[in-house]
């Protein structure tokens, strides 16, 4: 999608951001003309002209746009595996789900499409805080717990888009996010039960997906439900990684462990320089 299709987009002033994070928020088509926010991290070091990969990170439920910022501190976390050369650089982007409910699932509702949202429209919205992003390249993705959901289903169904998939705690069922929320997205019409799974398009892109890790902490309310995904996937000879750690599903695990996602997005990316993997 081409960034002047936005209307009405509004910037953080360079002059009152911090730490290099920048806030969007615009009107988008997919969400029915609709605001919606964006998150937005790049490193200062990398020089005009160069092309940063893209990493997109999605919240969990009662989350938003600042989630990953400001209560995980993703941008601090890659900013200090940047400076110390453990990954090369990247610029971070982080959406809303487009606010609905509890939480969209970033799935396409009747009167809003959050898959499209996301798929589409926020990595043009990427480029927009910084000519360094090419909006057309795949990127990655990553999430936690129905952020998680997102990155797992997304990343699968739309394997030519990214390069990589990781998630944290992550729910693996709409159903399960419904009982969750306390939202009725069993009852979407807008698509069918199978795609409300994140094993579905694992399966059906099977020899298409990208790499693909997961964790879950061994306290996590949602372990048994990552297990059971570990275990389908590897019945059916799907490539990934799965680890568990100690912790449970809150922000102590994730600011944890959203580490474990740059590093491993890191062995995807070439690296300039004869630098990489």
């Amino acid at each position: 999608m081409s960034a002047q299709r936005f209307s009405d987009v509004e910037i953080s002033d360079p002059r009152f951001e911090r730490d290099g994070l920048r806030f969007l928020t615009v009107r988008s088509p997919a969400l029915g003309g609709r605001r919606a926010d964006v998150c937005f991290w790049s490193p200062p070091m990398v020089p005009a002209g160069a092309k940063l990969p893209l990493v997109m990170l999605l919240h969990g439920a009662g989350g938003s746009a600042w989630s990953w910022s400001l209560r995980g501190g993703a941008h601090l976390t890659t900013a200090r595996l940047v400076e110390t050369e453990e990954i090369a650089p990247v610029a971070l982007v982080m959406p809303s789900d487009g606010l609905w409910g509890g939480g969209s699932g970033y799935v396409p509702h009747p009167d809003a499409d959050y898959e499209r949202w996301v798929v589409d429209e926020v990595p043009a919205i990427a480029a927009l805080a910084d000519e360094r992003v090419d909006p057309e390249a795949p990127l990655f993705v990553g999430g936690l717990s129905m952020g998680g959901f997102g990155a797992l289903r997304l990343g699968a169904k739309y394997p030519d888009r990214f390069r990589g998939i990781s998630a944290h705690s992550a729910v693996t069922t709409v159903a399960r996010l419904a009982e969750s929320t306390g939202d009725r997205l069993g009852d979407l019409p807008s698509f069918g039960q199978a795609d409300g799974t994140a094993l579905h398009w694992m399966e059906t892109n099977a020899t298409r997906l990208p790499p693909l890790r997961f964790d879950c902490g061994t306290d996590d309310h949602l372990l048994a439900g990552n297990r059971a995904l570990h275990a389908a996937l590897e019945s059916r000879h799907v490539d990934h990684v799965y680890e568990e750690y100690a912790g449970g599903h809150d922000w102590v695990y994730w600011r944890l462990h959203v580490a474990d996602t740059l590093r491993f997005f890191d062995t995807i990316a070439p690296r300039e320089g004869g630098r990489g993997h």
